[in-house]
């Protein structure tokens, strides 16, 4: 593969997966005038989020059967088409229960854009390259949320939120022909893979029950359901708590956002002297330490805008450098059933992560509180599960070499 060549695969691949992140963030801003439109609250708005984190999780695991029985290609383009009705959909909702519903089904479609394109890495690049691949995927998502709420903000004030819904339907439409004429077929359809649910179940089973996956895939989603908590929150946080307008509350969005692409960079430079492994450990340790801390310090009232800002930023540079290498680490024992490999691991993240962020919206309080509670909470929650999960693994290739030994 030229060097041309895997950047324009790692350019479209990243596109791909950034039409979710892109779609959360973008109407960040707009939530204020969408609550004041729908005649709701903010809190409930924030729901509408929680709707779209729901369509993910359930979407996915559609889409991986989908995926290793058809090809990548196919389920791409009706994923896509999906996404881009219901994004027209959504930019003439009437009530916030309807956008709860079409952001749901919004997500559907998105799914498939980012199931595709992290099997797809499995398909195309090496395993052994594969956690740097992620990271640069990272780089191409982390624009989205520094030019998202940016443009959001700009776009709601100008034009309303109405139009932001718009503007992600021509995103959809461009990775659409993009996948059509710029992607390959890089996973021959399976006829073997059946659709019907007891196979579906067996073959999710199978990945599940590999220790090395269950043990990084949930460290990974816990740990990234952080994310989804300061997302949810965050606008509850900066736009009605520190009472910042719109377009600085995209800027601050952008700037916490350098922190976890810039992580997710220096991540392949340490990678050439550490392994995924330790890596992983210390984000998540000092992930930790950075929750406690901001907890006890807004439990007591410390911390001002910059200093919340601040441990924002450490806490997600922690989570770019935990992520690409729980997800390396999750699908590398898969070559066969990559795409439903693919599709659990999102779904377990997305699924976390939705529970985290309707966490923040149940609590329709004038206190950044649950938002910091949830993420310390979470941070605590992976260490753990990578603390006990090594253990199994370590087990397991012990018994395996045992099994060898007595073989021969």
């Amino acid at each position: 593969m030229t060097k041309k060549r895997h950047f324009f695969l790692i350019l479209l691949l990243g596109s791909l997966t950034a039409l979710g992140p892109f779609s959360i963030d973008m109407y960040l801003p707009g939530f204020p005038a969408i609550a004041k439109d729908l005649h709701t609250t903010v809190a409930k708005v924030s729901l509408s989020l929680s709707g779209f984190f729901i369509g993910i999780s359930v979407g996915q695991l559609l889409y991986g059967p989908l995926l290793d029985r058809f090809g990548r290609k196919k389920p791409l383009y009706i994923g896509l088409i999906v996404y881009i009705i219901a994004s027209i959909g959504c930019a003439y909702a009437i009530s916030i229960n309807v956008l709860i519903v079409l952001r749901c089904i919004q997500a559907i479609g998105s799914c498939a854009a980012a199931v595709a394109s992290v099997a797809m890495v499995r398909d195309l690049f090496p395993v052994s390259e594969n956690a740097k691949v992620f990271a640069l995927l990272m780089l191409v998502v982390g624009v989205s949320p520094m030019i998202a709420p940016t443009v959001g903000g700009y776009v709601t004030t100008a034009f309303g939120w109405h139009s932001v819904f718009l503007v992600l339907m021509v995103l959809g439409l461009v990775n659409l022909l993009a996948s059509i004429f710029g992607l390959p077929e890089s996973y021959q359809p399976d006829k073997s893979i059946s659709l019907k649910p007891r196979p579906i179940l067996k073959n999710f089973l199978v990945v599940l029950t590999e220790p090395q996956f269950y043990t990084y895939a949930l460290t990974g989603a816990v740990a990234f359901s952080g994310l989804f908590a300061y997302v949810a929150g965050s606008p509850l946080l900066f736009m009605d708590i520190f009472a910042v307008k719109e377009e600085t509350y995209g800027w601050i969005f952008a700037f916490l956002s350098i922190g976890l692409i810039g992580s997710s960079q220096v991540n392949t430079l340490l990678l050439r002297k550490y392994s995924s492994e330790q890596l992983i450990f210390a984000a998540l340790i000092c992930q930790a330490l950075t929750g406690i801390v901001f907890i006890v310090g807004s439990f007591n009232g410390w911390f001002g805008l910059s200093a919340t800002i601040f441990l924002l930023f450490i806490f997600l540079s922690c989570l770019g450098i935990a992520n690409p290498n729980t997800s390396a680490l999750s699908l590398a024992p898969f070559s066969k059933n990559g795409g439903s490999a693919s599709a659990l691991m999102g779904a377990i993240q997305m699924g976390i992560g939705t529970l985290a962020s309707i966490g923040v919206g149940l609590f329709d309080t004038h206190s950044s509180l649950p938002m910091v509670a949830i993420m310390a909470s979470t941070s605590l929650i992976a260490l753990t599960i990578l603390y006990f999960g090594r253990k199994r693994i370590k087990n397991k290739v012990e018994a395996s070499k045992d099994g060898d030994v007595a073989f021969h």
